[in-house]
């Protein structure tokens, strides 16, 4: 089903349904929820996505999966082509699909399956092969290794206006002195709740919004140097030793394997 929205499929008697749209560089759905688990998979572009419980970032050809009943808002980072899938509670228990937000790699078989299941009719026959294929797409959703993209928010209202402060200048240079001093904490009691709140340290989340930010501005063509100076690393070398740590390459390796 191509260029269609979901909301007239929400209580199809289908566990899965797929759909694709494209979308413009900033455009954003404000805060909703779905009453299916949404598989967003980002065919082109860079998607972010944010609850809560805190921010999803979504590279090129990677997805990220959103439980039913989960409130959240999606802002694309460039042009973006999206393909949706769409599956029930009871279908994603069946599978194991975890029940909060988590990106994902996926697979050449997936992107196969995406691509067909996205041409079949809302009422496909579901004893027949188009219901096997559904069938097989939800289950390798399911199946598909999960991806570091994920910085946690925490419930406390200082903790948290830190870390909004964080999303919106990531920085290496930003302290724990510093943070503590925009909580109004000490730096004992800041360590302390931050760790307990989002379950890592101020310096390890500090790093990967870091990185969740370098991922964005790479992906938008910018220099390596200029990304990691911008970002307060102390050289290029130190932070492409940091990003493979991270996330398992160096950013050119990375980003070529996104596009």
């Amino acid at each position: 089903m191509r260029n269609t929205l979901i909301d007239p499929y929400e209580h199809l008697p289908r566990s899965a349904v797929v759909t694709t749209n494209d979308y413009p560089a900033g455009f954003t759905f404000p805060e909703h929820a779905h009453a299916r688990g949404q598989f967003a998979f980002a065919s082109r572009g860079m998607i972010t996505v944010s609850t809560p419980q805190g921010r999803w970032f979504v590279p090129p050809q990677r997805a990220c999966w959103v439980p039913a009943g989960v409130s959240h808002t999606m802002t694309m980072g460039g042009p973006v082509s999206m393909l949706n899938t769409f599956v029930t509670p009871d279908a994603s228990t069946v599978v194991g699909l975890p029940d909060r937000c988590c990106v994902y790699g996926v697979s050449p078989l997936l992107r196969q399956l995406l691509d067909d299941a996205v041409d079949l009719p809302p009422m496909y026959d579901e004893d027949a092969r188009d219901g096997k294929l559904m069938a097989l797409l939800v289950a390798e959703m399911a199946a598909m290794p999960r991806l570091s993209l994920h910085a946690p928010l925490p419930e406390d209202a200082q903790l948290a206006s830190v870390c909004r402060t964080l999303f919106a200048t990531p920085s290496m240079m930003t302290g724990v002195d510093e943070a503590a001093a925009m909580a109004s904490m000490s730096r004992r009691t800041f360590t302390r709740r931050f760790r307990e709140e989002t379950g890592v340290s101020f310096a390890q989340w500090r790093q990967q919004v870091c990185l969740l930010a370098a991922i964005t501005r790479l992906n938008e063509g910018q220099p390596v140097t200029r990304v990691a100076l911008d970002l307060g690393y102390g050289s290029p070398s130190a932070f492409t030793a940091a990003f493979r740590q991270v996330l398992g390459a160096a950013p050119s390796r990375y980003l070529a394997a996104s596009r």
